[in-house]
């Protein structure tokens, strides 16, 4: 993963993660596990379709 110099530090990270929505595979809704790590969607430029999947629903 490409580093910025805004990117969160780990101590930032730790805050925000509780607050992201759970995937669906995560609570026994079935589906499979996301492409992109959940930080690197915050960080930095996935597909803009797999970020809206994720904070779409």
């Amino acid at each position: 993963m490409r580093r910025y110099p805004s990117d969160m530090a780990d101590a930032e990270w730790v805050v925000v993660r509780p607050r992201l929505p759970a995937p669906g595979w995560m609570q026994g809704q079935g589906g499979q596990p996301e492409a992109y790590c959940h930080r690197a969607m915050l960080a930095d430029f996935p597909p803009w379709d797999r970020v809206h999947e994720f904070f779409g629903r």
